[in-house]
């Protein structure tokens, strides 16, 4: 659900330190917001606060948020820790794979454009036999 963004109240939370928000920040404007935050029926922040942060600072007025209802003071805990508990990092090989894998995808070799333009080809070749 779109909700203004000044209308999500922030109360105590447990990360007092938001760290560096333009890593985020450059995210938001890249791909948007891929993960909501996560509100009560009240408009308080249960999970989110970097990512509602930095869209503020981008100038965002409202925001996507998943609204949990009729949750106790300790099932908003709950979710706020482990929310920011658990997160794993990925592994350096798995990381180096990932933009190894991105870097052919955005810069392929010859053979590849070679074989793409092939069957491009091929699909066009289709396409007019069956509009006949």
């Amino acid at each position: 659900m779109l909700v203004k963004i000044e209308d999500i109240k922030i109360k105590d939370r447990i990360r007092k330190d938001l760290g560096n928000l333009e890593d985020l920040k450059d995210s938001l404007r890249t791909y948007g917001l891929l993960n909501p935050v996560t509100i009560n029926s009240k408009y308080e922040l249960i999970a989110g606060q970097r990512r509602l942060e930095a869209a503020k600072a981008l100038g965002w007025t409202s925001i996507n948020a998943n609204i949990l209802s009729e949750l106790t003071e300790v099932q908003e805990l709950e979710i706020e820790l482990e929310e920011n508990n658990q997160r794993k990092e990925f592994l350096n090989d798995e990381l180096l794979e990932g933009y190894k894998r991105l870097e052919k995808l955005k810069n392929p070799g010859f053979w590849d454009k070679f074989f793409k333009a092939i069957k491009n080809f091929f699909k066009k070749i289709k396409s007019l036999f069956q509009k006949k």
